[in-house]
């Protein structure tokens, strides 16, 4: 579904990414972890198309998007749902026109379809009846769940998800996770996450590729991750301050 190839950006002359290759299967969940600066937004921010690579390339469902501008790239965007870091909701709005405000932006439906495929989506990740409250009146977990619902109410084929627990308490890190692979089963979006929550996140990724010095140094089923002999992962895995990994 996704294919990078030899990513290359650098900032002020700083490389960040530096030859990045990556490839993610159609309908899996693929986790992105690294140290914190170590160029995963970067590369999130690459898949959306919101950065331009200085080099490589970036396939979606075989359209290279890094050739792509304007009306072109939208239409492939427009495959995407996003989760971001905090949630990023609108405090301006209700729960519901927040969950809403996607279909009114990006489709011709009419007021009532709207108001059914965003109730639905407030039903299917636990906040039915909950429409009406202002995203202050709500718990951190529940604003998670908000973004969560707004990402899938345009029905995408791809989800990202920036870091979607930060700030959450380990319950609730894991009461967000087992909504992720809830709603994955019953939709078959193909996720790519970055997380920093380890050991949690091997509890739900199928595929895990470690981003360290600006590379993706190992790619592959999770339980392959945890027990790879590299010491760059394993020292990330442990929380380990003494190895080959370079403090920030």
């Amino acid at each position: 579904m996704i294919r990078v190839e030899n990513l290359r950006k650098s900032f002020g002359g700083q490389p960040v990414l530096k030859g990045v290759n990556l490839e993610v299967n159609r309908g899996e969940i693929m986790i992105v972890i690294g140290q914190s600066g170590g160029g995963k937004t970067v590369l999130l921010k690459h898949l959306l198309g919101l950065l331009r690579a200085d080099a490589g390339r970036i396939v979606v469902a075989g359209v290279d998007i890094t050739e792509l501008r304007g009306e072109a790239l939208d239409a492939v965007r427009r495959r995407y749902g996003v989760v971001f870091q905090g949630g990023a909701l609108f405090d301006s709005m209700s729960v519901f026109d927040n969950v809403a405000f996607p279909l009114r932006e990006r489709t011709a439906l009419g007021r009532a379809e709207i108001a059914e495929r965003a109730n639905a989506k407030l039903e299917q990740v636990g906040l039915g009846g909950m429409g009406e409250k202002n995203p202050a009146e709500i718990s951190g977990g529940m604003r998670k769940r908000v973004a969560i619902a707004r990402a899938l109410v345009t029905e995408p084929e791809i989800v990202f998800f920036d870091e979607p627990t930060t700030g959450l308490d380990p319950v609730l890190v894991n009461t967000i996770h087992g909504l992720i692979v809830d709603l994955h089963a019953k939709f078959a979006f193909t996720a790519v996450m970055v997380s920093h929550e380890i050991p949690e996140i091997f509890k739900i990724a199928q595929k895990v590729a470690m981003l360290y010095d600006g590379r993706i140094v190992e790619a592959g089923p999770a339980e392959a991750i945890q027990n790879s002999p590299n010491p760059v992962i394993q020292q990330f895995i442990r929380g380990d301050p003494e190895g080959p990994i370079h403090l920030r």
